[in-house]
């Protein structure tokens, strides 16, 4: 059992010194990981790697309810679904602020996932995988990992806890179903 684990375990269980003890454990690995998704986005934009993992942190670690993770791939989902939602909401906020987003017709078969910078193209990834986690939950999972923290696949499969041969077939369904309900979406179906 790792040192992250046993944490965890402590945190669940009420032990308030234990999340202080957490966060240096976990800090760089996530803010790699989110330094890793800022740098996919396009230039110009106001959140940076540390206020990701920043606000991440807050998210995962303000009420007891939301500290109930039970390993640490548990963990690392959690955060990576705290910063997606980061992610849309920053640019729910700037299509906002442009009135509509200036939203364009997108090339879906130039349209790779796991490099998606485009805020409309990100907003559009966040309703489908919504509509995706109702029909297979896992792969939704994996492709949050994937997608939003940019986790390779071998590294989300381990902290999904299943094999890699299993989480690169899931990738492939779920690109191909992200990207089928993309273009439903442009065609106005």
């Amino acid at each position: 059992m790792s040192d992250v684990t046993r944490i965890l375990d402590r945190v669940q269980q009420g032990e308030a010194k234990a999340a202080e003890e957490l966060l240096p454990l976990v800090y760089e690995e996530l803010r790699r990981l989110a330094h890793h998704k800022m740098s996919l986005l396009s230039p110009g934009h106001t959140l940076q790697a540390t206020a990701l993992v920043h606000e991440a942190w807050l998210r995962l670690t303000e009420n007891q309810a939301a500290r109930s993770w039970d390993s640490r791939g548990h963990f690392f989902s959690a955060a990576a679904e705290a910063m997606r939602r980061i992610l849309v909401e920053q640019a729910r906020r700037k299509a906002a602020r442009r009135h509509g987003g200036g939203m364009r017709r997108v090339d879906l078969d130039e349209v790779d996932l796991a490099e998606a910078t485009n805020s409309d193209v990100l907003l559009r990834v966040d309703e489908a995988l919504d509509r995706l986690w109702a029909v297979d939950s896992q792969a939704a999972q994996l492709v949050k990992l994937r997608f939003f923290v940019g986790l390779p696949n071998a590294q989300a499969a381990e902290m999904l806890g299943m094999p890699e041969r299993t989480a690169k077939r899931s990738w492939a369904y779920a690109r191909a179903w992200l990207l089928r309900e993309l273009e439903k979406e442009l065609r106005g179906e």
